[in-house]
């Protein structure tokens, strides 16, 4: 399997304050790394572009991809990575047509996905659709902005999920674009949609004020930037308006980033936006290094070919 990894580095997060005491009365905290690898908009592709395709010849495919994650686990650790996608599994292939989902959740469970966010194609066949191919799924779905209390996925899709990762607690939560006008409402039914800037704030200082969160991920299917529209919510719009998220790793838009894009958010503190396109072409990873009360980062993008 051959790969180009694109590289880039950054750091961030504060200095550990020591009240005025010298650092040499302290033991050196351990370093820890946590791999961060996601990807977003998959769409049912199973299999690699065809050879001839005029775009992504032979590139992508769920085998390929599980070869390059197991690779990467054997490298860094099982319980030093995450492996998280941003919505938009389902649509796009005869897979789901037939199978309505199943093989897309078996697969992702073979590769021990850890956690999803629903995008507004995961309801192409209902939430009473979604609900029956749950099962096969052995990673959970967080959405904190679709309110599921009068649907069949109330208590079942749940705001936001804690791991724990080397003694490091890493929170996430989902967030999901304006089903109204995009989904056809006997499709997401007494689904309420709640505005993405307004949750994110509160699920953000719950992580990592109240739960104590080293780092605090958000899963985004709302897009990345929608240009001369200060409407519309976009993953740019989030970080700029709020507090204590880390990394948001988006979907929707199929925007491929070859690096993460920086914003500041309202402290001045640096977030991280990735999204690595569509379709299963790219696999996106970022490795975040805690030492001294810091944390920096490196990030790739891997090409699945």
């Amino acid at each position: 399997m051959k790969r180009r990894d694109f590289i880039t580095k950054s750091a961030a997060g504060s200095a550990l304050i020591m009240g005025g005491m010298s650092l040499q009365s302290f033991k050196a905290p351990e370093k820890q790394t946590i791999t961060i690898l996601h990807t977003n908009d998959v769409h049912s592709h199973i299999d690699p572009f065809p050879a001839d395709d005029a775009r992504n010849p032979n590139m992508g495919g769920a085998a390929r991809r599980a070869t390059l994650i197991e690779q990467i686990r054997h490298e860094q650790g099982e319980d030093g990575v995450l492996l998280l996608d941003a919505g938009d599994v389902f649509q796009g292939t005869p897979y789901f047509n037939y199978y309505g989902g199943e093989l897309e959740f078996r697969l992702m469970s073979m590769m021990k996905y850890d956690i999803a966010t629903m995008g507004n194609h995961d309801f192409d066949n209902g939430i009473d659709g979604f609900l029956a191919q749950l099962p096969h799924a052995s990673f959970p779905f967080v959405s904190a902005n679709y309110d599921f209390k009068n649907t069949v996925l109330n208590g079942i899709v749940e705001p936001y999920k804690i791991f724990t990762k080397r003694g490091l607690k890493i929170g996430v939560f989902g967030l999901g674009i304006e089903l109204n006008g995009l989904v056809d409402k006997k499709l997401y039914k007494e689904t309420i949609y709640h505005n993405p800037i307004e949750v994110a704030q509160d699920m953000s200082r719950t992580l990592k004020e109240d739960k104590k969160c080293d780092l605090v991920i958000c899963l985004s299917h709302i897009g990345f930037d929608y240009k001369n529209d200060n409407q519309r919510v976009s993953d740019i719009l989030l970080a700029k308006n709020t507090k204590n998220i880390d990394l948001i790793i988006g979907g929707h838009t199929h925007t491929f980033l070859p690096k993460p894009h920086i914003e500041k958010n309202l402290d001045g503190q640096e977030v991280m936006i990735n999204q690595v396109g569509c379709y299963g072409l790219n696999l996106g990873r970022i490795d975040f290094t805690f030492e001294y009360g810091k944390k920096s980062s490196e990030s790739r993008l891997l090409r699945v070919e």
